[in-house]
């Protein structure tokens, strides 16, 4: 289970950098990629958290959902905080209205930047020491 932690995080700062270098050039794959890093991070302290009903349903149905990734979030926050909560709130906005509507400029991508970023740099004391 660790390890799957620990892959999830690695997408999570491949997409960070990627996402990062976008923001300029594409802001609505930039919005995408942004969005990636935190879902990746859910994902990993699901795991790290061992939060085993979410795994279960999870792994029923073969894939992730958006029911899933939010219950996930619901939980740890709990355990990390509101800002948790937050940050998971402005990456959805980058999904939807960054890259789905394609609303969000440079700027707008720019402003929720150290929200993802935080997610994680969380994750990665937590799940790596």
């Amino acid at each position: 289970m660790e390890l799957d932690a620990k892959r999830h995080l690695e997408f999570a700062l491949k997409y960070l950098m990627e996402g990062k270098s976008l923001t300029d050039k594409d802001p609505a794959q930039a919005s995408e990629k942004l969005y990636k890093v935190a879902e990746e991070v859910v994902k990993a302290l699901t795991v790290h958290f061992n939060l085993s009903d979410i795994i279960k349903r999870v792994d029923e149905r073969g894939r992730w959902t958006a029911t899933e990734l939010e219950k996930a979030v619901l939980r740890i926050s709990e355990k990390l905080g509101e800002w948790f909560f937050d940050s998971w709130d402005k990456a959805w906005a980058l999904h939807v209205w960054g890259f789905h509507e394609a609303k969000f400029d440079s700027e707008d991508v720019r402003r929720r930047l150290p929200a993802i970023e935080r997610i994680v740099l969380e994750a990665q004391k937590i799940i790596c020491g």
